[in-house]
């Protein structure tokens, strides 16, 4: 069972052939979900906040539920009016800025597949700078960024699991990065 905050994604298959499940972090800041509606639409209203949705690029469709917890938060649309491209179930939290998905108990297989990082890196005023997905999939969100990783990529060349995250973070944190785990 994953920690509150992480999903699990499975399977995943180190070069050497073994499986691995990987955590990952969400912050809750919302920005998976916020162009999903291009992606999910509600096609039929059941009633009891029972909802069908298909996926456009699939092609599957799914019956979802608000999870109970949640029913206040989804009659509340406010907090997405400035999101139309916001997937029909996100809400945001107006006392803590935080995303939630109100049917995350029956939220689609491509959500609960979604991984937003496993290292974020944050620059030296603490914005997002970049991530690390998966297992090693590096995505910089800055040139500068960028540049530091073709820089440093082949010092980690070789390295794996705990060795190459000590490795990267260390060198990181030494060119001015913070990075969370």
């Amino acid at each position: 069972m994953p920690f509150r905050g992480y999903s699990s994604i499975s399977p995943n298959t180190l070069a050497s052939g073994e499986a691995v499940t990987i955590a990952c972090k969400c912050c809750q800041c919302g920005s998976c979900c916020s162009g999903m509606r291009n992606v999910h639409a509600v096609i039929e209203e059941r009633g009891d906040y029972t909802f069908v949705i298909r996926n456009f690029y699939s092609g599957d469709v799914k019956e979802v539920q608000v999870d109970p917890d949640k029913i206040a938060l989804f009659e509340d649309r406010s907090s997405i009016e400035e999101l139309p491209d916001a997937c029909p179930f996100l809400r945001f939290d107006g006392k803590t800025g935080k995303a939630w998905c109100t049917v995350h108990l029956t939220r689609p297989e491509i959500c609960r597949d979604y991984c937003c990082w496993r290292l974020l890196i944050l620059d030296s005023q603490g914005k997002r700078a970049g991530r690390v997905m998966y297992q090693m999939t590096f995505l910089p969100d800055t040139d500068e960024l960028g540049r530091l990783w073709e820089s440093i990529q082949p010092r980690l060349n070789g390295l794996c699991g705990a060795e190459w995250d000590g490795a990267l973070i260390q060198i990181l944190t030494e060119a001015g990065y913070r990075v969370r785990q």
